[in-house]
């Protein structure tokens, strides 16, 4: 079921149609809402594999030495993983705030990981330090809803997207006007 599921998601994006799921699966809808009650149930299994891999991939950048930039690996990691469904990104910012959400734990872990990598980088002088979680996050998410929303999800300008928003977290140079 979770194969179809997939198949699904990735015609039609999240919204796809639950009924469109089940026929896939070869099962009745009825069978469907008994393993996954709910659309979030279903989203979370489809998509915990991405997650962990993602939070995993964090974890790795983490171990790397200190002087080495991780942030902007992780996050082309993070919008590749938020737009490979479209509608994806918007249902990821919900679920942060939703802690009844199925998927709030697995957002929760991701959201930790790159919270880990954003203090690396401050620390290191290389982002700003008055940006926190939620902001990093946020424009992340933005730039990734953007990069599909106009250029059909097209990796090289998503890519550009992360990076100019990264850009726009380093400190002001000396001299650089301040805004």
């Amino acid at each position: 079921m979770l194969k179809e599921a997939r198949a699904a998601f990735d015609e039609h994006g999240i919204d796809t149609s639950l009924e469109d799921v089940a026929r896939r699966a070869g099962v009745g809808i009825g069978t469907l809402y008994r393993h996954f009650p709910a659309r979030d149930s279903l989203l979370e299994a489809v998509l915990r594999d991405r997650f962990d891999a993602l939070t995993e991939h964090g974890r790795a950048l983490l171990r790397e030495p200190e002087e080495r930039p991780v942030l902007l690996d992780w996050s082309r990691s993070l919008a590749e993983m938020a737009t490979t469904y479209r509608g994806l990104t918007g249902a990821l910012m919900g679920t942060l705030r939703d802690e009844k959400s199925d998927l709030h734990a697995s957002c929760e872990a991701m959201r930790r990981t790159g919270a880990a990598l954003l203090r690396r980088e401050q620390e290191a002088g290389r982002v700003r330090a008055d940006v926190d979680t939620a902001e990093f996050l946020a424009l992340l998410h933005g730039a990734a809803w953007a990069g599909e929303q106009a250029f059909d999800g097209a990796s090289d300008r998503r890519d550009k997207l992360v990076a100019l928003v990264l850009d726009g977290l380093a400190p002001a140079r000396s001299g650089a006007a301040a805004g």
